[in-house]
Parts: structure tokens; C-alpha cells; sequence
């Protein structure tokens, strides 16, 4: 395990009724904008537990951030911050509307001409405005770490950022409010927390025993629950087991000292920005053909992911649990080719190009994913 090191400040409140806490983590003078997305909060609980727990502030609303949350849309947020004076981010909602809140926090304290250049040119963050979470819809694990992915329509890319400054301060994570997400959303979160893990996992051996069995823990944790979240959707204790993997999938710890790929997530992206397809929906059409476009180089982690969580052995066990994986993201709902997104390979060419644009050139832990591997890879999932 190569060396690191670990920081994660953000205050973690797990558990029903838990929103009721906010207030003591909010300075008392704070203006708090209220940040949401398209008004499911209304439906669940959260906002009106939300308001109730910001009785004392003076508390600015701004609702509408998209499920890839849209630079121009956010901007008109910043101005709301800047005209009403706003002191505190806290988002209310699903990951978007974290990695919303947090480019805001990021942007209100930019000194360059356009806030873009953080994502665009990787300009570093060095002050941003603090941000809390109400989290309804587990999957990025936005909650609890530093990342932000946005997307800006005047010229459609979707780049991300990351900086420990924009990490939430503290984050309501209460099951209770998954409860009426729709199959769609639980199947996407369950597949974009599978991926988290195994970006970080499915690379190659690197004396890291204890990470690797984090690792493994989620992943069986996820594969147990997830179906079951599925068919019994009000289990208090399948749900709260799903949106606590979720945020430990992501919050930094299991990448710690060892490779990483994120290959799968770049050309994702791409077919989100390029085709609009669902986050969690490129990552189960991309990582099953990725795999099997790259089974020698991750062979040996292959063959650990099946046996110790898939309990496969004997021949060709990489490759089944490549099938495995992929079985497992259809029997959450998540169709795992592009023809189950009405898309041919002709919607192809534009995704390569695109990642081109953006640099992509050289995807995977080694560096070796070039634009004519994402191309074979696309096309062996059409």
C-alpha cells in the first residue's frame, strides 16, 4: 500500500428525526440559502423538517437545480447569494444538488473572470463558503467528500473539481426520506455506489488487504440490499444499510493508498453530456464492457471480486463476474447497453470527440485507455 494521507471533517448525523440537529451547526447570525432540485423534498419530509429546523435564520430558497446540475443554472444561485448576502450553502437533496452547492461555495469566493475555470483550466480553490447537506437520494457520496461534477449547456461539457474546502461541514443522512424515491432513482444510486468501489478496487494487487476488504465489504453490502430495496422499498433498515454504503463508497477512505481507475466515470460522463443518459446509467452500459476490454490487467482483482463477494471460482472467473456485475445492474433496473437507451453506435462517434476535447486521452489506472480503446469499449456495449 503506497503512502497517504487522510482527512475527512464532515459531521455525519445518521438517523431518523436527525435534521432536528442543523440548527446548532449553522452560525446563529447565518443567512442560509436553501438549495434543492426539482421539489421532490416537498414530498418526502425533508423540507418541511428542513424549515422547521431553520425556524431562527433568515432563510433564502432557490429551487430548480437539475439532476446534472447545470452551470448556467447555478450562477443564477450565485447572484442570489451575492444580492442577498448568504453566509451558508445547505443543500437539500440528492448528489446533484450537493456538488451544486458546493461549486456555489466555490465560486462565491473566485477571483478570476468566470467561475468555469475552475472546472475548465483546474484553477485551485483557496476559499469557499460553507456547506451542509440534507441528503435524500444516496448514491455520489457528495455528502461527505470534496468532489463536484457540473455541466454547462452553452457548450456541452460536464467537467468536475475537487478541493477539501467545499467537503459539507455536516450532512443529515435519515433513510426516512428515501422512502418514495422512484425504482429508477433507488437502481441508479445502488449502480453509481457499486462503481464508486470499484474505481477504486478493480485495478491490480497492491498489498492493501484491509482496503481491498472495505472494498469488498460494500460491494456485498450493496448486492444483498440493493434487489431488496427494490421489493420491500419502506425497509427502514435496507434503506439505511444502502445510504450509509453509499457514503462510505466515496468518502475517501477505501481509495487511500492504493490505485484508482475512473475510466469508466470519464467516458460516462461523456454519454451523459453528449446523449443526456442518466449518471448511473453510462457507468452500468461503460464498466462490464470496460472489464472485458481489460480482463488480463485486472485479472487477478477480477478473480478476487468474484470469489469473495460473487463466491465464484474455478474457470474463467473473471469473466463471470464480469456477468455477474453485469446481471447484478440489470436486476436493479439499469439496463447495461446502449440499445436499452435507444442509442446505436452511432451515437458513438460524438462521445469519443468529446472526450478528446476534453483531454481524455490517456483514461485508467495506467494511463493506457486511449480514444480508440473508449471506442471499442462503446461499441462492445451497443
Amino acid at each position: 500500500m503506497n503512502n497517504f494521507t487522510y482527512k475527512n471533517p464532515t459531521e455525519i448525523l445518521f438517523g431518523e428525526g436527525q435534521t432536528a440537529l442543523i440548527a446548532d451547526r449553522i452560525p446563529k447570525d447565518a443567512t442560509v440559502l436553501m438549495l434543492y432540485g426539482g421539489g421532490s423534498i416537498k414530498h418526502n419530509g425533508a423540507y418541511q423538517q428542513t424549515l422547521a429546523a431553520l425556524a431562527d435564520f433568515d432563510v433564502v430558497e432557490f429551487g430548480g437545480v437539475e439532476p446534472n446540475p447545470v452551470y448556467e443554472t447555478l450562477m443564477q444561485a450565485l447572484e442570489v447569494v451575492r444580492d442577498e448576502q448568504v453566509d451558508f450553502i445547505l443543500a437539500v437533496g440528492g448528489g446533484s444538488v450537493g456538488d451544486g452547492a458546493k461549486f456555489i461555495a466555490a465560486a462565491a469566493h473566485y477571483q478570476g473572470d468566470d467561475p468555469w475555470d475552475i472546472l475548465a483550466k483546474g484553477h485551485e480553490v483557496t476559499q469557499a463558503m460553507p456547506v451542509g447537506m440534507v441528503l435524500t437520494l444516496p448514491a455520489t457520496g457528495t455528502e461527505s467528500n470534496g468532489n463536484s461534477v457540473i455541466t454547462r449547456e452553452s457548450n456541452g461539457k460536464k467537467l468536475g473539481f475537487g478541493s477539501p474546502l467545499v467537503r459539507p461541514v455536516f450532512s443529515v443522512l435519515d433513510p426516512s426520506y428515501t422512502f418514495t424515491l422512484p425504482p429508477r432513482q433507488v437502481g441508479n444510486g445502488v449502480v453509481d455506489a457499486f462503481v464508486h468501489v470499484t474505481e477504486q478496487y478493480l485495478t491490480y494487487p497492491s498489498d492493501a488487504p484491509l482496503q481491498d476488504r472495505f472494498a469488498e465489504s460494500i460491494l456485498a453490502t450493496l448486492v444483498e440490499q440493493g434487489p431488496l430495496a427494490l421489493s420491500d422499498p419502506e425497509n427502514y433498515q435496507v434503506r439505511a444499510n444502502l445510504m450509509w454504503s453509499a457514503c462510505m463508497a466515496l468518502n475517501g477512505l477505501i481509495g487511500q493508498g492504493v490505485p484508482q481507475d475512473w475510466a469508466t466515470h470519464m467516458i460516462g460522463h461523456e454519454l451523459t453530456a453528449v446523449h443526456g443518459l442518466d449518471h448511473a446509467q453510462t457507468l452500468a452500459v461503460v464498466l462490464p464492457s470496460l472489464l472485458r476490454h481489460r480482463v488480463d490487467a485486472k485479472r487477478a482483482k477480477l478473480e478476487q471480486l468474484g470469489q469473495r463477494v460473487f463466491g465464484l471460482t474455478g474457470p474463467e472467473a473473471a469473466s463471470r463476474c464480469i456477468d455477474a456485475i453485469e446481471g447484478f445492474f440489470e436486476s436493479m433496473g439499469v439496463a447495461t447497453r446502449l440499445s436499452g437507451y435507444q442509442l446505436d453506435q452511432s451515437a458513438i462517434p460524438s462521445v469519443i470527440a468529446s472526450l478528446e476535447d476534453n483531454g481524455m486521452t490517456s483514461l485508467g489506472e495506467h494511463g493506457d485507455i486511449s480514444p480508440a480503446d473508449a471506442k471499442a469499449i462503446l461499441i462492445a456495449a451497443a
